[in-house]
Order: structure tokens, then sequence, then C-alpha cells
């Protein structure tokens, strides 16, 4: 039984938030500076120079991407060889995030309750999914998730006979509606199957997955990209303003679902899409 203690587990989320603030991925950083050689709008090309300006300078001045910092979720797998010492697991991720939105000038956006409103001041709880998976190591993985986009999200139970189309119909009606609102190029995750909550997490998770990996699944790879082109025919643009370049990614997730039901998530984020993770 390996042992980790909690210290180092705090030590590392908040690294892990800090880093996923001021840095944007890589596989983003890419796909904005890809996008902005083939926009054939002159304002939406000017919006992409912008974008990759704001994430460069970001990085080099080491401050927020976006000043929607975002509630932190966490996605976390416990190898069931592995025991925490010295501290709760749960408290010891709070006390990162706690920490990073503290030290690094971080803004901090949780309110305690969803009515009454008044700020928790340190952005927590967290939002913390937990994975009991074989080995001895804990990953961990952290999304800061603003909710421009987060408010545009949509979760739709079809009916099995809607099948492919109806899940392309749900996907384009979700992103039209959202138009400027989650500040375009947005990545789009999906989730497939389940039950209503296993579609909304699944939606969550696959926005961790990099744009240049795609779905396992020959048949979802291929719907990724089928999505992914006709969300750019909608002509949205970059933030609204117009162009091919709605969407940077498409990613989809499935799981297996009730002979009765076909549940369909779509999360959306924003072109700061932020995730890091590590493994210890």
């Amino acid at each position: 039984m390996r042992e980790i203690d909690a210290i180092q587990i705090q030590k590392v989320v908040k690294e892990l938030f800090i880093e996923a603030n001021y840095f944007l991925s890589s596989d983003v950083l890419e796909k904005l500076k890809s996008y902005k050689q083939i926009e054939i709008s002159e304002i939406g090309k000017d919006m992409l120079c912008r974008i990759v300006e704001n994430a460069e300078l970001a990085a080099d001045k080491q401050i927020a991407i976006c000043q929607d910092t975002g509630m932190s979720v966490i996605f976390v797998e416990i190898g069931q060889e592995v025991h925490v010492i010295g501290g709760n697991l749960t408290e010891a991720i709070n006390e990162g995030v706690r920490q990073a939105y503290k030290d690094g000038y971080l803004r901090k956006s949780v309110v305690e309750d969803p009515l009454n409103r008044k700020n928790t001041g340190d952005n927590t709880p967290a939002i913390i999914h937990y994975d009991i998976v074989p080995g001895e190591n804990i990953k961990i993985q952290v999304m800061p998730k603003g909710f421009g986009s987060e408010n545009m999200s949509a979760i739709k139970m079809l009916k099995p006979s809607d099948g492919v189309e109806g899940v392309i119909d749900f996907v384009l009606e979700t992103v039209k509606n959202a138009g400027s609102n989650p500040c375009p190029p947005i990545i789009i995750g999906i989730g497939i199957g389940g039950t209503m909550e296993k579609a909304a997490l699944l939606s969550k998770k696959s926005l961790l997955r990099p744009l240049d990996a795609k779905n396992s699944n020959p048949f979802y790879a291929e719907l990724e990209e089928l999505l992914l082109s006709k969300v750019n025919n909608l002509g949205i643009g970059p933030q609204g303003l117009g162009g091919i370049t709605t969407a940077l990614g498409v990613n989809i997730e499935s799981f297996p679902t009730h002979i009765a039901g076909l549940p369909v998530a779509i999360n959306i984020t924003c072109h700061a899409s932020r995730h890091k993770e590590t493994k210890l």
C-alpha cells in the first residue's frame, strides 16, 4: 500500500490551478493559430490574432488569461493501492484551491448559496469528481470553468428513435442559441448515454481531452469531425462577429444506456479552455 501525504496533494492542486489560469494549453493555442491562417472573415481573423496575443501576454506576464478564473472543477483518479495520510483528501484539495486563488491573484467567483449569493471569498468549495482505479497512483486533472460558456450548456433526453440526426440537431440548436455568449471560438464537449447525470459528467470530462486526440471509436471520431464542420458553417465566428471559426473542436464521450433512452449533454467552453493534470 503506497502512502501519499495530503500536504503534497494540496501543493499540487495549488500549482495546477495557477498554471491552468496563466498558461493556455498548447493544443488550444495551436488550434487558434491554425484557424487564424484559414479564417475568411477579416474581423474574425483580427479577433483570433487578439485572442492569441492575449494568451501569449498572460503567459509572459504570468497573469490570468481571462478575468473569469472559473469555478474549480477537479477529476481525481485514485489507485486502490493508495492511502492518503496526514489529512482529509477533499480538505487538501479545497485548501490547494484556496491558496491558488489567493496567491495567484485569481478572481474568486463562488457564492456559498445559489440564491442568497454571498461570496465564499476563496473560490471554494471545488467541484470534485472521484474515480477509483487500479494501481498505486493518484491522477489529478483540474479545470477552471468559466460561466459565460457554462451557462450556454444544455442537456436533453432524446428518444432512441431520434438517433444520430437528433444528436446533430440538438448540438446545432444549442450552439446557435448560444451565439456570441460563450466567447467563441468554443470547444464543445458532448456526453451521450448513461443517465441524465452521467451524460452531463461525460460532457464535462470530454473537455479534458486534447484537441489533437480523436475519439478511439471511429464512429464517434467521424461524428466529431462532422459536427465540427456543421458548427463552423453556422457563420457565428470569433466572438460572434462572423466567420468560419465558431468552434475549435468537438469532443464526444459515450456510455451504455437504457433501451428506452438517449441522454445527450452538451458542455461548452470558451477559447480559454483551461486544464492541467499530473500524476502522483
